[in-house]
């Protein structure tokens, strides 16, 4: 690498396997940048066939730990994802994140030079696309400058026919829905799917249910829009600047408009009997679900104590520590995991790029409606049939289709 310093490390033992995903990454990179002193990770955790997926963060704090647990997250949500009878051939599992404050003046050139040391490795490994405080018109407008003319080349180059793989993107990328870019939606449609079919198997009918959605970017605010549509009242939102309450239920829509880049509503464009707080209280307001949707490690075992919701769904990634999923399940609360929750983003993404869906609005949603009750159904059966969370029945899912990967592309 030029211009910095960096370490890289090698798994060079084979690692002891966790839940189907190995417990230790195959390849982790720390990178400092030499103009600001910020450190950047990469972390490949797994690959198969050579190739890894995962999205690129930028966040101050930001720390290689952090990573590191991404990384084995995506691992897990591409083997859980895994239909045999797709022409998607799930990935392993990757992260990047870089700790600069993406409003930072010079977050931007910071993440120029992050990329450009990491280059080699999206060029051969590493399919990245857009995270928490990063969008991919940004990744591909950097990696373009460098020579690459995505961030996904990897996978590319592996395919049949690129060509085609890139215009089936290319039209699925221009897809807008109600003014909003397609790829801004399928994530948050996928955890509203997958929210709706858990409580619809705990006998909450999603028509006069009630939500809280902490988090009002692509994620949160694409949850809030479909669950919205599916017809729950979404009675609380939290973003940066507090917590926005209406017991009648928000205007969820009119709140989309009204929001910046960084998914800060505008207060000036509220209704009158909307109310304002501080936004530590998302955790007291009772709904039925409620959906952690911004930041990782929001809830502890004393937030958990807190919590009013009757199902918990992870938006976000990793926004529930293990002692508080522990207090939630004692307490019959169900925590729907992240890497099951969010996981259609990323499966959106392949099935797209491989051709299991057309690039259109409707095909795209109804994959995502179908994996995720298949997915929560199974999940939710085996929880209930031996008495364990959601996240250890998914874990096991997870595994078994990591032996069946393993066994058709040793």
């Amino acid at each position: 690498m030029t211009g910095e310093t960096a370490s890289a490390t090698n798994a060079s033992a084979k690692p002891e396997m966790t839940s189907g995903v190995t417990s230790e990454p195959e390849l982790q990179v720390t990178w400092t940048d030499p103009v600001t002193g910020r450190r950047g990770y990469v972390v490949i955790h797994s690959l198969v066939r050579g190739l890894a997926s995962g999205g690129l963060r930028l966040r101050a704090g930001c720390t290689l730990e952090e990573v590191r647990g991404l990384a084995r997250g995506m691992a897990l949500k591409e083997t859980l994802v895994y239909d045999p009878a797709d022409r998607y051939i799930p990935l392993g599992g990757a992260k990047g994140g870089v700790d600069v404050d993406p409003r930072d003046p010079a977050a931007h050139d910071v993440l120029r030079r992050f990329l450009t040391a990491v280059l080699p490795i999206i060029r051969e490994q590493w399919n990245a696309g857009e995270d928490f405080g990063v969008r991919q018109d940004t990744l591909d407008e950097i990696v373009g400058e460098l020579g690459l003319p995505s961030t996904i080349e990897a996978v590319f180059a592996r395919l049949d026919d690129p060509a085609e793989a890139r215009e089936r993107l290319r039209q699925a990328f221009s897809v807008m829905v109600d003014g909003v870019p397609l790829p801004e939606l399928v994530g948050g449609c996928g955890v509203a799917e997958a929210g709706i079919a858990m409580a619809e198997r705990l006998g909450i009918d999603s028509k006069g249910a009630t939500a809280v959605v902490q988090g009002f970017g692509s994620i949160g605010g694409a949850a809030a829009r479909y669950l919205q549509r599916a017809g729950v009242r979404v009675v609380a939102v939290a973003d940066r600047d507090g917590l926005i309450v209406s017991d009648d239920g928000l205007d969820v829509d009119a709140m989309l408009a009204g929001r910046d880049h960084h998914g800060v509503i505008d207060r000036s464009g509220l209704r009158p009997g909307d109310r304002l707080s501080d936004g530590s209280g998302w955790l007291d307001v009772s709904a039925d679900l409620l959906v952690p949707a911004a930041m990782s490690y929001v809830i502890t075992a004393d937030d958990a104590a807190r919590i009013r919701a009757r199902v918990v769904v992870e938006g976000a990634n990793l926004p529930t520590l293990p002692d508080a999923e522990a207090v939630l399940f004692a307490r019959d609360v169900p925590v729907v995991p992240d890497f099951l929750a969010n996981v259609m983003t990323n499966a959106w993404w392949w099935w797209v790029v491989f051709g299991d869906i057309e690039p259109t609005a409707e095909a795209s949603f109804a994959k995502i409606a179908s994996t995720s009750r298949r997915l929560v159904g199974a999940v939710a059966q085996d929880s209930a049939s031996r008495g364990v969370s959601l996240r250890e029945s998914a874990l096991a899912l997870a595994a078994r289709n990591a032996a069946e990967i393993q066994v058709r592309f040793p």
